[in-house]
């Protein structure tokens, strides 16, 4: 079980690291950034099954590792104008960042699966990512919501400009 969600963890942060690479090259917009959390949540759903479930301290552990590793997530995601749009920039430092996390992940899930049982550590990685995940589209949105008035304004002012 441990060797097959390993798997699935290096399939999903191979995935993350695609979709951020063609992400820089398509406008962006709020949509795209709020509703990955919502997405994830659906996997709160496998708390209704008792293997799952955590106690509060885990879940505790699992939302402060997770708000922690949101840090380096949130200082690697910038937003630019470009023609007009806004961008997600590329960063370099995200695909490390992405893959320094999957090896601290993997590292943590063998040494904790001799000592917590693997649905509870099943559980466990949900919240760490998901305390990971919204903290850092909290500071997207408010990123790009800042980049979206300052694109409004100067849209405001070339047209009295015109005018």
């Amino acid at each position: 079980m441990v060797i097959a969600s390993t798997l699935v963890a290096i399939f999903m942060a191979s995935f993350i690291l695609v979709v951020r690479m063609k992400a820089a090259d398509k406008p962006t917009n709020a949509k795209k950034i709020i509703l990955p959390p919502f997405f994830m949540s659906t996997g709160a759903l496998m708390f209704i099954f008792p293997m799952f479930r955590v106690t509060g301290a885990e879940l505790l552990e699992a939302l402060i590792a997770g708000m922690i590793f949101s840090i380096l997530l949130i200082k690697t995601s910038k937003f630019e104008i470009r023609d007009d749009h806004i961008y997600l920039k590329r960063s370099k430092a995200f695909a490390f960042i992405i893959i320094g996390l999957l090896i601290i992940r993997i590292a943590m899930k063998i040494y904790l699966s001799s000592s917590i049982d693997v649905g509870q550590l099943g559980g466990m990685f949900w919240i760490l990512a998901f305390g990971m995940i919204v903290p850092w589209r909290i500071a997207m949105y408010t990123s790009y919501k800042k980049l979206e008035r300052k694109l409004h304004n100067d849209r405001l002012a070339n047209t009295t400009i015109l005018n």
